[in-house]
C-alpha cells in the first residue's frame, strides 16, 4: 500500500468539502487511483466521474492518468482552466 497526499482545487474542492486528504492505495497509476476514488461514491464519485473533464498533476507536474504512483506522491485534481 502506498500513502498518497491528494489535493483538490476549484469546483472539485468545493464538491469534496476539503482541499486535501491522505489516502492509502494499491493503485499503480493515476487512472487506477481515480477509479478507486470514484468507487467510493458520494462526492468523490460525482466530482471525479469519468464523464467530467478533470486535469491531474503528480508531484506538481501536469501529467496524464498513465503516470505511475509511488509512495509519498502528491496528486492534485482540478477542472480544466480557461483564461480570458
Amino acid at each position: 500500500m502506498k500513502t498518497i497526499r491528494l489535493r483538490y482545487f476549484a469546483a472539485i474542492r468545493e464538491a469534496m468539502g476539503t482541499g486535501s486528504e491522505t489516502v492509502h492505495t494499491a493503485a499503480a497509476t493515476l487512472g487506477a487511483l481515480r477509479d478507486e476514488l470514484i468507487a467510493r461514491g458520494g462526492a468523490h464519485g460525482e466530482a471525479l466521474s469519468r464523464g467530467r473533464a478533470v486535469r491531474v498533476s503528480l508531484d506538481q507536474t501536469m501529467t496524464d492518468e498513465t503516470a505511475a504512483l509511488s509512495d509519498g506522491a502528491e496528486v492534485a485534481f482540478f477542472p480544466p482552466v480557461t483564461g480570458g
